[in-house]
């Protein structure tokens, strides 16, 4: 018999409100530090987290934890990942862009997911075997499903950034043809981070691409994706053990999938 995530799912949608409880206030007035990998980090970043896990011991004590501020690791079980602020570097410019990601992973696979964006009040969230959501301030929750498949030349699609790829190479790591991929659609932009994959499973965009992720940039973003009905994997075409790849794309068909990796391989 299938689990019933619908408790952890209710749950992980309140955790993203305790994050935006602290994130909210210190929005557009935020200092920024800069941590040893090189990202930003700000006090919005670790206070949300902090809240977060302060609830999380409240009401899920034998549960692990994993955040990208306040560390942890993944482990057989269950495990909460939490990203507080998900595209500081908008968070940090003032612009509304930024997400809060919230995920349960169970043994090893993401079954919860809720990208929530603290500024316009938009969320995503799914959990396993029960499909995707999408609800906004005056938008009652709604079912969403990824488009209908199309040419890669018809597809509209984005990327976060240029990091990782032919025009921005980042040692160490593959130089993914990032712009030549552009170059192959009807309509590319570079949305940003978590809400590029929410827009793939509201069926706005065909495919998106993040060519550096995390395990706490990853794990809330594929329920949302595949209940929707769309296929994630990492830019290297991995499924499997999919929070550890270190890239990502999410795309409305397998087919389409296939195309925009033939066209981004290194």
């Amino acid at each position: 018999m299938a689990k019933d995530w619908s408790k952890d799912l209710a749950l992980a949608l309140e955790l993203a409100r305790v994050a935006e409880s602290e994130i909210l206030p210190r929005y557009r007035q935020v200092s920024v530090d800069i941590k040893a990998d090189g990202t930003e980090v700000t006090e919005a970043d670790r206070s949300a987290e902090a809240a977060v896990r302060k609830e999380l011991a409240r009401q899920r004590p034998n549960d692990a934890v994993l955040g990208e501020e306040h560390g942890g690791s993944l482990t057989d079980g269950r495990c909460w990942v939490i990203d507080p602020v998900d595209g500081t570097a908008w968070f940090t410019l003032g612009l509304p862009l930024f997400g809060t990601l919230i995920s349960l992973v169970d043994d090893g696979e993401p079954v919860v997911g809720v990208i929530h964006h603290p500024a316009i009040g938009e969320t995503v969230y799914a959990a396993k075997g029960s499909g995707c959501f999408f609800t906004a301030p005056g938008v009652a929750a709604t079912r969403v499903t990824v488009s209908e498949t199309v040419g890669l030349q018809e597809s509209i699609g984005s990327a976060s950034g240029l990091h990782a790829s032919s025009v921005f190479p980042t040692k160490g790591l593959p130089a993914y043809r990032v712009a030549e991929l552009a170059a192959k659609t009807r309509k590319f932009r570079f949305c940003g981070d978590c809400g590029q994959h929410g827009l793939v499973a509201r069926g706005r965009l065909h495919f998106a691409i993040d060519t550096v992720m995390k395990a706490w940039d990853i794990a809330a973003l594929v329920p949302c994706v595949e209940e929707a009905g769309g296929v994630t994997a990492s830019l290297r075409g991995e499924r499997a053990n999919i929070l550890t790849t270190g890239s990502l794309i999410s795309a409305s068909s397998p087919a389409m999938r296939d195309a925009v990796l033939a066209a981004i391989a290194p």
